[in-house]
């Protein structure tokens, strides 16, 4: 593929859940159909895959981020008041707890500390962008510890966060996922703002959400996410191989296959052509 076409961002998710996911991943960067991932930095996979990757990265430049992880795997801390049994909520709890009021800010705290301490023990530098496992760092209560965190740690440098929300008119007028968008948008309303009077930026179109089920396709959704209005697009995916690692860890499944086969694909490369955008760094996105 050449450099021709709008930049926007393409986003994997979940870098380091299995080594399954982190092929794929890899696989995808080399063939510039993904420029960004985030890493969930408290996984084995991390600490096994983040020098090898970081060499490739040098080879195939894409963003890299922390995915940071509220939910269902183990913390790296006590996360006192948060975990139960060594292991972190389910999402719809979490939620709930986010607006009652009630998340331990501490435990929070100390668990986004680590997690970006293992990104920069492996990667020798700091993330490019912070986003969110399920998008828990959108929710009130944590975007707040979120955005002062990194403010605090690199202020003043070049690191952009996941912006959950866009304009529901954008939605809707991709048809697939609109109402899952409004849902997850209403829930992190908010935060975007919050990183832009800090300095930070955010993209301010999000895109790629559906019900993982097996209808309309992931390449129908793909090509909804390439069209519309927005400078800094951002279209999030999940592709993977499935191994026994990943059905161990992660509910997540099929899909992954579906997408990296898509994503992998001719066929992609056909509608990023016909859409005229590029994967691309978020720098090389619409002005900041």
């Amino acid at each position: 593929m050449d450099d021709d076409g709008t930049a926007i961002v393409v986003c994997a998710d979940d870098y380091g859940l299995s080594m399954g996911v982190c092929d794929a991943i890899e696989r995808l960067i080399v063939q510039r159909r993904l420029s960004a991932t985030g890493a969930m930095t408290g996984m084995a996979g991390w600490r096994a895959r983040a020098g090898d990757f970081r060499a490739l990265i040098r080879q195939h430049p894409a963003d890299v981020g922390l995915h940071f992880t509220l939910t269902g795997q183990r913390p790296l801390t006590p996360a006192r008041g948060l975990a139960r049994d060594g292991r972190l909520p389910e999402i719809g709890p979490l939620i709930l707890r986010a607006f009652a009021g009630t998340l331990p800010r501490s435990a929070i705290q100390d668990e986004l500390r680590a997690q970006l301490d293992a990104f920069e023990d492996e990667w020798g530098a700091p993330p490019d962008f912070l986003d969110g496992h399920q998008h828990a760092h959108g929710l009130p209560g944590i975007r707040e510890i979120v955005v002062e965190e990194l403010s605090r740690r690199y202020g003043g440098a070049d690191i952009w966060l996941r912006n959950c929300r866009e304009p529901a008119a954008w939605a809707r007028r991709r048809g697939h996922g609109w109402r899952k968008a409004l849902l997850i948008g209403t829930l992190t309303a908010g935060t975007a703002r919050r990183a832009a009077a800090a300095g930070i930026a955010s993209n301010d179109s999000f895109r790629g959400l559906y019900d993982f089920g097996p209808e309309p396709g992931f390449r129908t959704v793909f090509r909804a996410a390439l069209q519309g209005p927005g400078e800094r697009v951002l279209v999030h995916c999940h592709p993977g191989t499935v191994d026994e690692e990943l059905r161990r860890l992660d509910p997540l499944l099929e899909p992954r296959e579906h997408e990296l086969a898509y994503l992998t694909s001719d066929a992609c490369a056909e509608d990023l052509a016909t859409a005229g955008v590029r994967p691309a760094r978020f720098r090389e996105t619409g002005g900041r």
